[in-house]
């Protein structure tokens, strides 16, 4: 008899109606690949709540196992760059959107969406990073690779409480940046100065429509709210800054003027971590294991067992989540 497995699916009537709820599976019951994957650990990102609550349309096919990423270990395999007993991360690639994803004991993926588990690194370790995280590190890769070093002056992060906040100040304040944290959450001002910021600034500041340009206050900036907060940003972003723009917990719309750009000459960077290349996510995770402070990494985390998931996901999205959500499998 073949082995039975607890998973998440979520399902969709013929009214349209989602719902998410805990089932039994088996591998024959999972998707196309190459590489089979005994999942050890996952968590909950922003965009797993938004696809299981049905807030926003993550899932593109019915039904769907969410969860954008996970670490475990290889069961089989018929790809040349993995072999049984390998440890390995997924992010993104349309996992948890088009194609079964983390959140079940077992996955069946493609090799090319795998890069190795960092030496030295747990996957509990690994999924506290986690696609937030992984994030986090492009947005930084980016700001560098525009010349916005720490002697430019200081970088914003907004959403500074969430995932992508908590991971992006314990990096930059890592190495060597002042950062300055946005959140609508006062009571996290200590939890954020842990991390490294040398400034609070409460949400509303940013939160309402921007000026064309405002008074210069940052070099650089990592957003995950866009709307309204990114506007903001680029407005108040120094002559010759740069801002890495990866989320919307805000919206989706810019509602900016060009002037940031054509009168400072300040740069937008769009941060995709879903499709991007092999050798971009193998560099932001040796870094992220080699930069990443872990006793920062520990206090931004907290760890949950499979169960809470779709609890955790209502959290996640209506913004009671700080830091981190590991899934222990």
């Amino acid at each position: 008899m073949t082995d039975r497995f607890e998973a998440v699916l979520i399902t969709r009537d013929e009214e349209k109606n989602q719902s998410a709820a805990f089932v039994e599976m088996t591998e024959d019951e999972l998707m196309e690949g190459d590489v089979t994957v005994a999942v050890e650990a996952t968590t909950v990102n922003y965009k797993d709540g938004l696809a299981i609550t049905g807030k926003a349309p993550v899932v593109r096919r019915f039904p769907m196992i969410p969860g954008i990423d996970f670490a475990g270990t290889v069961t089989r395999s018929t790809h040349a760059d993995w072999k049984e007993g390998d440890k390995v991360i997924l992010n993104g690639w349309g996992v948890g959107e088009t194609h079964y994803g983390a959140y079940a004991a077992k996955a069946r993926v493609s090799g090319d969406w795998l890069v190795p588990l960092p030496e030295g690194m747990s996957p509990l370790q690994a999924m506290a990073v986690g696609t937030a995280g992984y994030t986090a590190m492009l947005c930084v890769m980016a700001l560098e690779r525009h010349g916005i070093t720490p002697d430019r002056g200081s970088v914003i992060v907004t959403g500074a409480a969430g995932g992508v906040g908590s991971v992006a100040i314990a990096l930059l304040a890592g190495l060597g940046y002042e950062v300055a944290a946005s959140t609508g959450r006062p009571s996290e001002e200590a939890y954020l100065k842990d991390l490294g910021a040398s400034e609070i600034i409460p949400r509303e500041e940013l939160s309402g429509p921007a000026r064309p340009v405002g008074k210069e206050r940052w070099a650089g900036g990592i957003d995950a709210v866009g709307s309204h907060t990114l506007a903001n940003v680029l407005s108040m972003t120094c002559y010759g800054g740069a801002v890495a723009a990866c989320g919307l917990a805000q919206g989706m719309d810019l509602p900016a003027s060009v002037a940031p750009f054509i009168l400072r000459g300040v740069s937008l960077l769009g941060i995709d971590s879903v499709m991007a290349p092999k050798a971009l996510r193998l560099e932001a995770w040796r870094r992220i294991a080699g930069e990443l402070d872990h006793a920062k990494l520990a206090a931004l985390s907290s760890t949950i067992v499979f169960r809470d998931v779709l609890d955790a996901a209502e959290n996640i999205v209506a913004g009671r989540v700080r830091g981190r959500l590991v899934v222990e499998m």
